[in-house]
């Protein structure tokens, strides 16, 4: 029976939604749709970058638009799978 992988370390899930918000950064029409669905602007997005409340959030909007997370996932080389566990982990902290 094949061991699950563990779950991400709080740097590896950090790290992960960083990935995740430059990613969404690179196209303006994905920052633009992330920021309208948060309220939030341009500068409460660069003020609050590294908090996890954040992080969290940008991964969760990954999750609720799967060909979004599909093409995240494919471009970083990790299964979708992923994401979900990061995401847990900094909504849980």
């Amino acid at each position: 029976m094949a061991k699950s992988p563990q779950p991400p370390s709080h740097e590896e899930a950090e790290t992960l939604a960083i990935n995740a918000l430059r990613f969404l950064a690179d196209d303006p029409t994905r920052l633009g749709r992330f920021l309208a669905l948060t309220g939030l602007g341009p500068a409460d997005l660069k003020a609050t970058a590294g908090q996890p409340h954040l992080l969290a959030a940008v991964l969760d909007h990954l999750m609720r638009d799967e060909s979004l997370l599909l093409v995240f996932a494919a471009d970083n080389r990790i299964p979708p799978e992923r994401i979900a566990e990061a995401h847990r982990h900094l909504a849980d902290h």
